[in-house]
């Protein structure tokens, strides 16, 4: 798997073809179990309460690929801060947001431990909502973060908000709250950063699982990000060619009354990891790779691609 993934997108499209998926890789992160992993990490204790946060072999593995030593990674919902963790403990600088005390605290505790272990570089995380990098406060990020790495949360970055109710889905509201979030973040990106959103699987009542993938391509899209990867991060150990789960009690329990229930359901094996960058680099990206000139001046600035408007493009000029 490439550091620098490349993309067909968003390459002019012959009228009604459908953009491909991108590319599929699978990342072997399951290889310790949850708690192992965190002790690895040296996290504090309660960190394990946190059931929506990125696993910290995940979050290394991406921060590995999709950013460089020295560059800041992002996590604007970071919960009890696995990914600046392990973004310290590979020597680049990290920030977090959330507007959890509970989480704060945590994650404060995980950035010192961290820095206590031998991490040098600066982490930080602010008592925020992601809303807040929309706002003049975040003015000094523009065009300085390497990697936003962060997950689909279903409980509400803001805390006064209620996570679900008669008439709210918790899924479909953390998909509006991220796709929000994938537009603050999008000015903050360096030239050739990336953004990596990672997704457990959701199911709906009867069982089946929900398509986050499309979901997720269409609301970074709407951002001015263009899709460069699709990655399969294993939860679920390699044993051979087996694959050896390692669900919570919760799940099973979850999994053994669905099957009573007469709607089969496997346990969990892994997340979903979807990979983007600016819409004008992955298109310069491809171009090159395809043997394409770079655009003029003209053609950077041309508003949309595939009828597409993009925010980004006018910064390429």
């Amino acid at each position: 798997m490439p550091d620098r993934p490349t993309s067909p997108w968003p390459l002019p499209l012959p009228p009604g073809e459908e953009p491909l998926m991108p590319p599929l890789s699978v990342w072997p992160t399951g290889q310790r179990d949850p708690l192992a992993q965190l002790r690895d990490a040296g996290c504090v204790p309660g960190t394990e309460t946190d059931t929506e946060r990125i696993p910290p072999a995940v979050a290394a593995h991406a921060i590995a690929l999709y950013s460089r030593p020295g560059d800041l990674v992002l996590d604007p919902d970071c919960g009890a801060g696995t990914a600046l963790v392990e973004a310290l403990r590979a020597g680049r600088h990290a920030l977090g947001l959330t507007a959890r005390t509970r989480w704060w605290t945590l994650t404060r505790a995980n950035v010192t431990a961290a820095k206590t272990a031998g991490a040098w570089r600066d982490g930080s995380v602010l008592d925020a909502r992601p809303k807040v990098l929309a706002t003049v406060r975040a003015a000094g990020l523009i065009g300085r973060v390497g990697l936003v790495l962060t997950a689909l949360r279903t409980a509400p970055a803001d805390p006064n908000t209620q996570a679900s109710g008669p008439d709210r889905d918790p899924v479909e509201s953390a998909l509006a709250d991220l796709a929000a979030t994938l537009l603050y973040c999008e000015p903050l990106l360096r030239s050739g950063g990336h953004v990596a959103v990672i997704a457990r699987p959701f199911r709906h009542p009867d069982g089946s699982l929900v398509d986050l993938t499309s979901r997720l391509i269409a609301a970074a899209t709407a951002a001015g990000l263009a899709p460069v990867e699709r990655c399969i991060a294993l939860t679920a150990g390699l044993r051979g060619s087996r694959l050896v789960t390692r669900a919570s009690l919760a799940e099973r329990r979850a999994a053994a009354r669905a099957r009573a229930a007469g709607a089969p359901t496997a346990l969990t094996a892994h997340h979903e990891v979807l990979v983007f960058q600016l819409a004008h680099d992955a298109e310069l990206a491809a171009a090159t790779a395809a043997g394409i000139p770079w655009p003029t001046e003209d053609d950077v600035i041309r508003p949309a691609v595939n009828g597409v408007t993009y925010p980004g493009w006018r910064r390429a000029a």
